[in-house]
C-alpha cells in the first residue's frame, strides 16, 4: 500500500481506494506560543511528522495511509496570554472531529487516527469527547493515542516524561528534524533551562504558562535539542499511531 495526501489527490483517485483498507490520519496541533525559538505552529509540525511516520508504517501493514490536512486551531488556554496564540472552545473542536468522522464513515474508510501533538488539558478533553461521541453514533473506528497517558507517554523521552517539555528538548528536537528552517537556532542555543514540570503545575491548579513559571512560553531544556533525537522520536511516534490503529481495528 501507499501514503497519500488527501488535499493532493483528485476525487477520482480517492474513489478508487479500497475504503476498508484505508486509514485517514488527522494531524492535530495548535497555533500557540512555543518559546522565542519555535514557531507558533510547532505542534502542527510535530503532528504532521507523527502522522506521516504512522502512515508509512501502516502502509507496510497493507493499509493505505491517507494524510488529512491538519487541524491547527484548538483549545490553547494555557498560552492565550501570548500574542499569536489562537484558542477555540473545546466544544468547537469536539464538533469538528465528530463531523469529520461522520464524513469519513460515509465514504467507507476503515478508521480515523488522531495524530495529536498538543497537550492542553481542555484540548485533550475535547478529543476524548469526540472519540466517545463517534463510538456512541457507531461511526468508523477512531484511534486516539493520548500521549499524556500510559502506555504511550512512557515510550517517549525523559524530558517528556518529566513534564518539563513545552518547547523544550523534546519538541525542539522534532522540529529541528522535520522543519529545521523554522527553528531560531541562535536563540535556541542561548536559552536557559526551565526545569519546571508543566504537568505538575497543571495538577497544582495553575491555568497559564505564566502562572506555571514559563514567562517566555517554554519549559524544559531547548538548548540540548538535537535533530538526531528528533528523528528517533518521530519514529517512536509513528509506531504509536500504527499500534493504536491496529488495536482499534482488532476490537
Amino acid at each position: 500500500m501507499r501514503v497519500l495526501e488527501l488535499s493532493h489527490c483528485t476525487w477520482e483517485e480517492i474513489r478508487e481506494l479500497d475504503g476498508g483498507r484505508t486509514v485517514a490520519i488527522l494531524p492535530v496541533g495548535a497555533v500557540e506560543a512555543h518559546g522565542p525559538h519555535l514557531p507558533l505552529g510547532a505542534d502542527v509540525v510535530i503532528a504532521e511528522a507523527m502522522a506521516r511516520a504512522g502512515a508509512e508504517k501502516l502502509a507496510l501493514r497493507g493499509y493505505a495511509g491517507l494524510l488529512l490536512p491538519p487541524l491547527a486551531y484548538t483549545s490553547a488556554a494555557f498560552a492565550a496570554g501570548f500574542p499569536g496564540t489562537v484558542s477555540l472552545s473545546p466544544a468547537t473542536v469536539t464538533g469538528f472531529v465528530v463531523d469529520l468522522a461522520r464524513n469519513l464513515t460515509r465514504q467507507g474508510f476503515a478508521a480515523l487516527a488522531l495524530a495529536n501533538a498538543h497537550l492542553d488539558p481542555g484540548h485533550l478533553a475535547s478529543l476524548a469527547a469526540a472519540v466517545a461521541a463517534a463510538q456512541k453514533e457507531k461511526l468508523l473506528r477512531v484511534a486516539f493515542p493520548d500521549l499524556s497517558k500510559k502506555p504511550w507517554g512512557s515510550r517517549l523521552t525523559d524530558e517528556f516524561k518529566s513534564g518539563a517539555c513545552h518547547a523544550g528538548r523534546f519538541e525542539s528536537s522534532i522540529v529541528m528534524a522535520a522543519r529545521p528552517e523554522r527553528v531560531r537556532e541562535s536563540i535556541r542555543k542561548s536559552l536557559p533551562s526551565i526545569a519546571v514540570s508543566l504537568s505538575e503545575a497543571i495538577q497544582g491548579g495553575k491555568h497559564t504558562f505564566e502562572e506555571a513559571g514559563g514567562a517566555r512560553a517554554y519549559f524544559g531544556f531547548p538548548a540540548d535539542a538535537t535533530p538526531e533525537e528528533g528523528r528517533q522520536t518521530i519514529e517512536i511516534l509513528g509506531g504509536i499511531i500504527e499500534e493504536a490503529v491496529l488495536a482499534e481495528l482488532d476490537r
